[in-house]
């Protein structure tokens, strides 16, 4: 469930006449982390809104679907105290990283502690991290940290799926512009500006409502094979029932259950000349450990040897350890496909 949007402007794009300024919905200094969870459940945020329009790197719309509709009781979730959760470093080094904004930029920054409503669209909701004071160029910062791995999304400018966070907060609020401040691998700050985009903006929007129609009708949207779509369907239907649906009569399902089949006979036709080029490869190689190419290279090493205990032969000489130690797993669905 992607659907295109065009790239943030460089300059803002400013629609006649004056904007309204965002409502506050409530206030957040005594609310509980759960309780705000549960005033962010009743619109989409502006964390939600690449996932609302299925461009989240890790967030699929029928994930996000689930969770605002309170279905979301067997998917994991992210401990706020958990030290090794991105989450925890990041709700902790946000004050931090302000203070170096304003050290940098010398603009000065306040918390503004309110969930932000949109005036005319309700269910667009926001959450900003600082306002900036008493600045015509900017008036919003967003702050983030990113791991050694999660820098490389930074690695060309602002993902995509912060852009659409700091777009619908400017939607939401009536600004110009926002500073991006994020801290790579603990040590190098970059800040970045995102101007205000009307056309992005009502692209955003119109995208937005149609997520949040699935909401209301409390209708599944359509899964988009991601990682995420799948945990979330897993999550959704953990146990069959062992009843038969006929779908020979739906031409819809028909057409897909065809293009599955034709699909596999495409990977698995591929996956054999991958693994006869692979082959060949190592047929030439020999003994080497490299071979290097005019577009690339490969290797072909043999890993150390390990040591393994042999649970078979201790279970043959131990049985009694079998009711000690067992470990109950839950199952599984599993999905196979037969023509």
């Amino acid at each position: 469930m992607a659907y295109p949007l065009v790239q943030a402007s460089q300059h803002s794009s400013l629609s006649q006449g004056k904007l309204r300024p965002a409502l506050k919905l409530v206030k957040t200094q005594d609310l509980t982390h759960d309780q705000w969870l549960q005033v962010r459940q009743g619109g989409i945020g502006s964390s939600d809104a690449a996932a609302a329009v299925g461009l989240h790197p890790y967030k699929s719309p029928l994930q996000l679907w689930m969770e605002k509709t309170g279905r979301d009781s067997h998917l994991p979730k992210v401990d706020p105290n958990d030290d090794h959760s991105p989450m925890y470093w990041g709700t902790l080094l946000e004050p931090i990283v302000a203070a170096h904004y304003t050290r940098r930029t010398g603009y000065r920054v306040r918390r503004l502690h309110a969930v932000l409503q949109h005036p005319e669209h309700p269910w667009m909701l926001a959450n900003i991290d600082r306002e900036v004071v008493g600045s015509a160029e900017v008036q919003v910062l967003e702050c983030k940290t990113a791991g050694i791995h999660g820098s490389r999304l930074w690695s060309e400018g602002v993902p995509e799926y912060v852009q659409l966070q700091v777009m619908h907060q400017l939607a939401v609020t009536g600004k110009q512009a926002a500073d991006v401040a994020v801290l790579l691998g603990g040590q190098d700050l970059q800040v970045f500006r995102i101007e205000r985009n009307e056309e992005m903006i009502a692209q955003l929007i119109d995208l937005e409502r149609q997520f949040w129609g699935y909401v209301q009708r409390d209708q599944e949207p359509p899964a988009d094979g991601s990682d995420s779509a799948d945990l979330a369907l897993r999550a959704m239907y953990p146990r069959d029932s062992g009843t038969t649906l006929d779908l020979s009569g739906d031409l819809e399902m028909s057409g897909v259950f065809s293009d599955l089949l034709a699909v596999r006979s495409v990977i698995a036709s591929q996956t054999a000349l991958e693994a006869q080029l692979k082959q060949r490869i190592q047929q030439r190689m020999g003994d080497a450990s490299r071979a290097v190419f005019e577009s690339g290279e490969v290797s072909w090493k043999r890993s150390k040897d390990a040591v393994a205990l042999d649970t078979v032969q201790l279970l043959k000489d131990q049985p009694q350890l079998a009711d000690s130690y067992r470990l109950s797993k839950p199952g599984s669905r599993r999905f196979l496909v037969q023509a």
